[in-house]
């Protein structure tokens, strides 16, 4: 844990309750593990996007460790740059290659495909193709007109072969979708550039909230003064809808209710200006059904806070709640849980700490009840709670040693000087468990550093 940086990529200030970025937003989303050798286990991906590289500061780079049947470790993995055979172009200053990452079978050859992208100087989107050799091969996504930083964010499916698997990058003022069906060489079937006016998107998600085959898209930009967050933009079926109730930054879908469809959920981790107009004290998470119509452009979202009846916690100020955002099966019932970020929540008197809230899916019924946390003081959990160290900046889950309990993995971006750590929890027989966690870091993955490696990816901390 360290003092504030300084760093450009997530500098902005706060003026008059309207964010004015001093530079573009910096990514959110991290890549969920996926088998990029085909041996059967999935390999996790940690993106370091603030790596030095020799004096090629902050270049960036994205680690893999691949899964075994005990599990990940450093031992077992793979540093990615742009210096690295087979990956175009070359590591250069201050690029941040590994700003947000995305995992899917692009080609749907049975290897599944990481997307890395590197938003500022000279931005661009690489697909590293997975193989029996694992990530060995790489190739540009590139927008047909120029946009400027190119990947804030991605997004990644493989539902069904064409059009039904996509990638859909961020940028300035809009979106760039491509569309299958894709090649290890490069190809790809068609791509679409949607505007977005006067906005930078800062984050993506992708779900297919109708069911009918063909995955929508979800979009925010900045915040507007009189919100707590961007407005929620949702293109499906070829409709672009903006929603009429509810904002926030981040999404994750997936199905919490079991109902067959994919659900959106938004993390809105702001406390409003002013109470009671827009958002939840501390930050709150929206839940939007998925139905045989889509989601509806006037759809009420189930809002879940700390003060919602079974989850742990209490609303405060500054909270956070919303900022990591996740959603999985964790206890394999065929419903998914959300995964819920407060890097800003205090653990006792230990302020900024940390803490990351797992909301158990429900078939029918309001979500809250059977909640459980985690922070550095849950037993088993590798250190302590200590002020900022921001755990819960990023969250993902998967199974990475094949025994069928999904392990939870859980971004400290501001720990060790900003260097960052990523924990990973182990699955258990109904939840993931502190008991047998292991914690990575740039020193154990042998990539040291002084200052702002954000191991893991930095979140959205150029909002919160």
């Amino acid at each position: 844990m360290g003092r504030w940086g300084a760093a450009a990529v997530v500098a902005a200030s706060l003026v008059a309750g309207t964010l004015l970025p001093a530079v573009p937003a910096a990514a959110v989303h991290g890549a969920v593990p996926g088998d990029f050798n085909g041996d059967g286990y999935r390999d996790a991906v940690l993106p370091v996007p603030g790596a030095d590289l020799g004096d090629k500061e902050r270049a960036g780079a994205v680690v893999v460790l691949y899964g075994s049947a005990s599990g990940v470790s450093a031992s077992r993995r793979v540093v990615i740059t742009k210096d690295s055979p087979g990956v175009p172009g070359a590591a250069g200053r201050q690029e941040l290659f590994g700003s947000a990452t995305a995992t899917a079978d692009l080609n749907r050859d049975g290897y599944a495909d990481l997307v890395v992208t590197e938003p500022y100087h000279g931005p661009s989107v690489t697909v590293l193709w997975g193989s029996r050799s694992g990530l060995t091969k790489g190739t540009l996504l590139t927008a047909p007109d120029y946009v400027q930083w190119y990947g804030t964010d991605v997004a990644a499916i493989s539902a069904g072969p064409g059009a039904k698997t996509q990638v859909v990058v961020g940028g300035d003022k809009g979106t760039v979708t491509f569309k299958g069906p894709f090649s290890s060489s490069g190809a790809y079937g068609s791509v679409v550039q949607t505007p977005r006016e006067e906005e930078l998107v800062g984050s993506v998600a992708v779900g297919d909230f109708d069911r009918n085959g063909s995955p929508d898209q979800v979009d925010f930009g900045f915040r507007r003064s009189d919100l707590t967050g961007s407005e929620i933009r949702v293109n499906q079926s070829g409709e672009r809808v903006t929603l009429e109730k509810g904002n926030g930054f981040i999404a994750a879908t997936g199905d919490v209710n079991g109902d067959g469809y994919t659900d959106l959920v938004v993390g809105d981790p702001l406390t409003p200006v002013t109470p009671g107009v827009d958002g939840e004290l501390g930050g709150r998470v929206l839940v939007y059904r998925g139905s045989a119509s889509g989601i509806a452009r006037d759809a009420a979202p189930e809002v879940i806070t700390q003060d919602t009846a079974g989850v742990p916690g209490t609303s405060e100020k500054q909270d956070t709640f919303g900022a990591g955002l996740a959603v999985a099966d964790l206890n394999r019932d065929g419903l998914a849980e959300i995964v819920v970020g407060a890097p800003y929540e205090a653990v006792g008197s230990v302020r900024r700490t940390g803490m990351v809230t797992v909301v158990p899916g429900r078939r029918t019924g309001p979500l809250g009840a059977g909640g459980y946390s985690f922070h550095q003081d849950t037993p088993g959990v590798p250190s302590v709670n200590e002020t900022r160290d921001c755990f819960g900046a990023t969250v993902s889950a998967a199974d990475v040693n094949k025994d069928g309990k999904p392990e939870l993995f859980i971004g400290a971006a501001c720990e060790n000087h900003y260097n960052g750590a990523v924990f990973m929890l182990p699955g258990g027989s109904g939840r993931p468990t502190g008991t047998g966690s292991r914690v990575f870091t740039l020193e154990s993955l042998g990539m040291p550093q002084w200052y702002e490696g954000w191991t893991g990816g930095n979140g959205l901390f150029w909002i919160i």
